[in-house]
């Protein structure tokens, strides 16, 4: 039985993380993630989490904690921000090559330089290519929702990977929603406890893992991570369908608001689509929808396709900064349009950098560009929306 309740999206990330039983959480504070291993630390003090709570010196060890615990059979868990991210870099590829089904919040902020503490896309975009599998939440039901997902989609047999669940750096992770909550028995019906991985640490049938590999083998190992990677194209749509049969919310990798027949299509990720959709909705803008990605990685190129064909010209709402050519998102959906017949033109909007709000008005300004019949791509260039004049250097 749910129970409707208030939490932030900090709060219901560790929510999520509980009723999913995780064993172990490995965490090192950054803003604006912080609250979430607080909560689960709590959690485990007061008797309420059966877990152990690693703490650690950096985040680099943090994910190297979880990996370990993982290795060993445990759930394990951990969360980090921005720079936190960018230091544990070099353990990804690690957590990700060993197939260890870690989840891990990325509470999206602001990188470097210069030195800024509020949200946007940039950490998330530099790690798309490291293996893991990524989500991207909009709102604070699905920041609890995803990682129970994560989960069930991290330790399908077909799968074996790792997951972040991404939410945007305070318009999720410090504001309060109403939520549903479910019921413990409920997340144990859809996520059972963790079966034993193929690649685990065990001192009754020794194993190593990560040796040096040399040439002769590395690339298959690569290519067993990749076709693993391709099959959670049609595990994550049944992951997702078998929540909604459990806890009747419905969730796809790409979700669209708007007539199907739109000649134009804004794409968003993150708390934004709310944005895009309350100006749909405001002015009934009957020529424009909305795209939804729920999914970043694997990029859910059919969809995004199929949901686009017909369309007039796509704008992509770029939350990472876009330095030497078009931003990463646009680019991608560049890539699964372009061989479409009559496809459509693709801009790039750069906003809502550093913290700084996408306001309505914004989006009002981006949806009246691409309503012209001149609207056309911008080149190799994204187009940067709100750059206040004469700011120095």
């Amino acid at each position: 039985m749910a129970t409707r309740v208030v939490l932030s999206g900090n709060g219901a990330v560790a929510y999520g993380a509980r009723l999913s039983r995780i064993q172990v959480v490995s965490a090192y504070p950054i803003t604006p993630q912080s609250a979430i291993p607080e909560g689960l630390a709590k959690a485990i003090s007061a008797g309420e989490l059966n877990g152990r709570y690693l703490r650690v010196e950096s985040e680099h060890s943090a994910l190297a904690g979880a990996i370990g615990a993982s290795l060993v059979g445990a759930r394990a868990f951990t969360a980090t921000s921005s720079v936190g991210l960018e230091l544990m870099h070099e353990v990804l590829g690690l957590a990700a090559g060993c197939r260890q089904p870690i989840v891990m919040a990325v509470v999206n902020r602001a990188i470097l330089g210069p030195w800024n503490i509020w949200g946007d896309q940039s950490d998330m975009m530099g790690t798309r290519d490291q293996g893991w599998l990524s989500l991207c939440a909009a709102t604070v039901q699905e920041a609890l929702d995803f990682v129970i997902i994560a989960y069930r989609i991290a330790e399908d047999r077909r799968v074996l990977l790792p997951v972040m669940v991404n939410l945007d750096g305070f318009f999720l992770s410090h504001v309060s929603e109403v939520l549903s909550l479910p019921d413990q028995s409920q997340v144990d019906a859809f996520l059972p406890p963790r079966a034993l991985s193929p690649v685990r640490l065990d001192v009754d049938e020794p194993m190593v893992v990560n040796t040096l590999t040399p040439p002769d083998e590395y690339t298959e190992v690569r290519y067993r991570h990749s076709q693993a990677i391709d099959a959670t194209c049609e595990v994550i749509p049944e992951v997702m369908a078998e929540f909604e049969s459990h806890f009747g919310r419905h969730y796809a990798p790409v979700e669209c608001f708007g007539p199907p027949d739109s000649k134009v299509v804004l794409i968003g990720m993150g708390s934004v689509c709310g944005t895009i959709h309350h100006v749909l909705q405001k002015y009934a803008l009957e020529r424009a929808k909305l795209v939804k990605l729920t999914a970043f990685r694997p990029f859910p190129a059919k969809q995004v396709r199929a949901v686009c064909r017909g369309a007039r010209v796509v704008g992509v709402i770029e939350r990472s900064p876009a330095l030497g050519y078009v931003g990463p998102l646009t680019s991608e959906v560049r890539a699964a349009l372009y061989n479409l017949d009559s496809p459509p033109g693709v801009r790039g909007f750069v906003a809502g950098l550093g913290g700084r709000d996408i306001s309505p008005r914004t989006i009002e300004k981006i949806i009246q560009s691409l309503l012209k019949p001149e609207s056309s791509p911008d080149g190799f260039r994204s187009c940067w929306i709100d750059v206040l004049p004469d700011r120095p250097l």
